[in-house]
């Protein structure tokens, strides 16, 4: 399955929340989901009333979408989830937030995770002072995740965000240093820290089926 190109503000409208697949555009009036609160297509106005395990489907296609993975990347986390101690609801959604490309939009550096996800492709961001150019590269405590020093000079972007600093606040589980443009990973997110509208739950009984 190939990764989906088409318009961004269709898939929150198919979920029905804001999914901030967007950057700035999602908090401002222009945002598709404020404009038009249904679903896209012919038949978005018609809401029926989703079976049990259509629920399940919702709520495994949201997380998807919002983390920008495909099916068999995400079913993959879920055995890794699985393998792990702990509830493995929550363990998928602490994996899901140890992507690079998360870790990057947590720390402000980016708008969006789709944003970030280009920034670390493009050879962006070091980890640990080695240039990591995997946005699913997973994080671990006590790593540092910088811009490269040749992007931080260069480019008009991170001079930029080096004056503002980031648009909303840091996640506890992150320290940035944002006139270095580097943060370090405290320690691995909580569930309580996972601000993110998912009843994980529900994918972990689809999943069980």
């Amino acid at each position: 399955m190939a990764r989906y190109t088409g318009s961004v503000c269709r898939l929150c409208r198919r979920e029905g929340i804001k999914l901030y697949l967007k950057g700035e555009r999602c908090y401002s009036d222009k945002c598709a989901i404020t404009r038009r609160q249904y679903a896209p297509g012919q038949h978005g106005r018609n809401r029926r009333k989703l079976s049990e395990y259509g629920l399940q489907l919702r709520e495994k296609q949201k997380a998807r979408r919002l983390y920008g993975v495909l099916e068999r990347q995400f079913e993959r986390y879920f055995e890794m989830a699985e393998r792990m101690r702990g509830v493995t609801g929550e363990n998928l959604l602490v994996l899901l937030e140890r992507r690079l490309d998360n870790v990057v939009y947590r720390m402000g550096f980016a708008g969006s995770r789709a944003q970030a996800r280009q920034l670390v492709s493009h050879g962006h961001i070091t980890v640990n002072g080695k240039r990591v150019n995997i946005p699913s590269y997973l994080v671990e405590v006590g790593e540092t995740i910088a811009v490269a020093e040749k992007s931080a000079s260069q480019m008009d972007y991170f001079k930029a965000l080096k004056e503002q600093g980031p648009a909303g606040a840091v996640v506890p589980w992150l320290q940035v240093d944002y006139d270095k443009l580097e943060g370090t990973v405290n320690a691995l997110p909580t569930r309580e820290e996972i601000d993110v509208p998912i009843q994980e739950h529900l994918i972990v009984e689809l999943y069980s089926k």
